[in-house]
């Protein structure tokens, strides 16, 4: 989501330059930016409230887990923050990340690349699948393309919240920047994936807790 601040002229120009930037990698060979390339690979996931089996339930942990990812509202503000019209299409959205390491600040353009809304089969069966993706455009300190997903094994009302990625090391015109997050750039890929999965399932179950629904997807008794 926003960070607190109002989407201004400012900010809606600056997305509208980023809706037309040049992408950092080409999509159509994703299956090629694997770790035998020189690609850092990178997928964690963590559980998140259950819910009763069947399809995702209205209000339960699976909804609850898809608007909280669509207001980019789970990863750690004092490492990522993002800026973004809400009114915009979540498909081709263009976002404004500001990253914060150490003592270096950047402005990260980004642009969703693909919205997931699936049932496909899994490990333990069919999963419905909610999510998103979104790549990294030019003037971002990487190259590659995230992606976030909420999955449900339909058969247990398991849930359960991924991400996965493929980057590398982008351009970093200032050299003490670029010596700086080689130093330290793998390690924080790590803390924004884990406190991003931990922040999705600590701001699920408050949602849950909020909207009276108990872990397995029933809402408690008036």
């Amino acid at each position: 989501m926003s960070d607190g601040r109002p989407i201004d002229a400012e900010l809606l120009a600056r997305l509208t330059e980023i809706a037309s930037m040049e992408p950092t990698v080409d999509l159509t060979k994703r299956d090629s930016y694997v770790a035998a390339a020189g690609w850092n690979v990178d997928a964690r996931e963590v559980a998140l409230p259950p819910e009763q089996p069947g399809a995702p339930a209205p209000n339960a942990s699976f909804a609850q887990a898809r608007a909280i990812l669509t207001a980019y509202s789970f990863p750690p503000p004092r490492l990522i923050r993002g800026r973004f019209d809400p009114s915009a299409p979540l498909d081709g959205r263009a976002m404004l990340l500001t990253a914060t390491f150490l003592w270096m600040h950047f402005e990260l353009p980004v642009r969703v690349s693909r919205v997931i809304d699936e049932t496909r089969s899994g490990e333990h069966g069919a999963e419905a699948v909610w999510g998103y993706s979104y790549q990294t455009l030019a003037g971002h300190i990487e190259r590659g393309e995230i992606t976030f997903e909420i999955i449900k094994t339909l058969d247990t009302g398991a849930i359960r919240f991924r991400i996965h990625s493929f980057s590398q090391t982008g351009h970093i015109a200032n050299p003490i920047h670029r010596i700086g997050f080689r130093i330290v750039g793998r390690r924080l890929q790590a803390r924004f994936a884990v406190e991003s999965l931990r922040n999705m399932q600590q701001q699920v179950t408050r949602a849950l807790a909020v909207a009276g629904h108990d872990n397995t997807g029933g809402e408690h008794a008036p």
